[in-house]
């Protein structure tokens, strides 16, 4: 194997997975460690690496070449894609390590771990060698030194994790996908996937919610105190925020929205209403709306907004004043592939089309999938009996209420019930 004789683990943590060939097959996101029965330093046995469509599986140390900070490279371009499973004598090494609160030998110092080193000795046998400890100096405006000291001299690292400290494995998740954090937390244990969730922002933590089952998404709000559930549901998409509020008993749902601001509360109210497996229940109040006076070059400009993904970014709706659902008189949309070709000056009043019949909020979820597919949209219009916008059903929203309930989530054998590949199953 090409690579230092020491490697510092939490700095691998996102690092790309190459084939011989050069083509990334995946991320690392954990190191593998044995359990011995002495008190050595368990061994390093592999790495966890995420593939495509989050499945994370086992690459056995033998099997790459080499590891630095850029790369990790593999000497074979096959692969087994067995879903990693972690066994009893195993221990996932930033999962478990990071954070735990340790004491330096001699003199009892306290101190936090904040990386692992694994050392690779004369025989080729890679271990845990080395643990970077922060000192604890009770002060908030002060941070401890730094100590790299041999596993055996520290206290506290053997036993079930401790689930106080968060700080380094935020470190380690903060630039995952939404979706791809949402799949790391569930591998947690409930308490660590609580304190973790705990500890990210409002909007962060909106998105994440976004891409977990609902038992996992109720349990973590159930965690927050309610006035920060109250704000962490003004952060989602209305209509995530009103999936979520429908698996909560009705008193509970009626104390969050009351704690919410009441712009906020209303359009989710509004969704509550709604007879699910309908346009109405599964749609966005808050599609990109604009008047037919507005230009071109206005409406390129509001579907560049980041904010904004990219099924609500790829058309805008026209309507009479006022822009905030439920509209004026609904008049037709616009794909951004036609603002692209159109003058930056022209009105979208002279460009919008309106030969596809909107939706109604009681239409049911199958005939949304065949008139969807049927003139390959991405989202469409959903009006009232007015013929005012209330908003707009996307492809995502389709897929999301198509798929089984339980397509987010994992057996208790750590298999995906329907579709989707999680953390398991090591070969090593």
């Amino acid at each position: 194997m090409s690579t230092p004789t020491r490697v510092y683990l939490a700095r691998l943590a996102g690092v790309a997975v190459f084939d011989p060939n050069g083509d990334q097959v995946g991320r690392v996101r954990d190191a593998v460690g044995r359990l011995r029965p002495t008190q050595r330093p368990p061994e390093v046995v592999g790495l966890v690496a995420e593939m495509p469509m989050r499945r994370r599986i086992f690459l056995s140390l033998n099997r790459i070449t080499s590891i630095d900070a850029d790369a990790v490279v593999l000497g074979s371009g096959t692969l087994n894609l067995r879903r990693f499973e972690k066994r009893p004598n195993e221990l996932l090494v930033l999962q478990e390590l990071l954070d735990r609160r340790v004491q330096i030998d001699p003199g009892g110092q306290a101190g936090s771990v904040v990386d692992v080193a694994m050392e690779c000795s004369r025989g080729g046998e890679w271990s845990l060698a080395r643990v970077a400890v922060r000192e604890q100096t009770g002060r908030l405006t002060r941070r401890g030194h730094l100590h790299q000291v041999e596993w055996e001299r520290v206290r506290g690292l053997s036993g079930i994790a401790d689930s106080r400290g968060t700080a380094n494995l935020l470190s380690v998740l903060e630039d995952m996908r939404p979706a791809d954090l949402a799949n790391a937390l569930q591998d947690l244990p409930d308490a660590r996937r609580n304190e973790v969730a705990a500890a990210l922002d409002d909007e962060r933590l909106a998105d994440v919610l976004s891409e977990l089952p609902e038992h996992d998404q109720v349990e973590i709000l159930a965690a927050l105190d309610r006035e920060r559930a109250a704000d962490v549901l003004e952060e989602m998409d209305p209509d995530d925020a009103a999936d979520l509020l429908s698996e909560l008993p009705p008193p509970e749902q009626d104390v969050l929205l009351d704690l919410m601001q009441p712009d906020e509360a209303d359009p989710v109210r509004q969704l509550l209403k709604y007879t699910p497996g309908t346009a109405g229940s599964v749609m966005t109040s808050e599609p990109v709306i604009l008047p037919p006076d507005a230009t071109v070059a206005e409406a390129l400009a509001r579907i560049r907004e980041p904010q904004l993904s990219p099924a609500i970014a790829a058309q805008v709706f026209v309507s009479r004043a006022p822009m905030t659902t439920p509209t004026g008189r609904y008049l037709g949309m616009v794909h951004f592939q036609r603002l692209l070709r159109e003058p930056p000056a022209d009105l979208l009043g002279g460009i919008v089309v309106n030969d596809i019949d909107p939706l109604r909020p009681t239409t049911p979820l199958p005939e949304i999938t065949r008139r969807m597919a049927t003139y390959d949209l991405v989202a469409m219009p959903v009006i009232d009996r007015n013929n005012r916008l209330v908003g707009a059903v996307t492809v995502d929203d389709v897929l999301d209420h198509l798929l089984p309930r339980d397509w987010r989530d994992r057996d208790a054998a750590g298999h995906p019930r329907t579709v989707e590949p999680t953390l398991d199953g090591a070969d090593g």
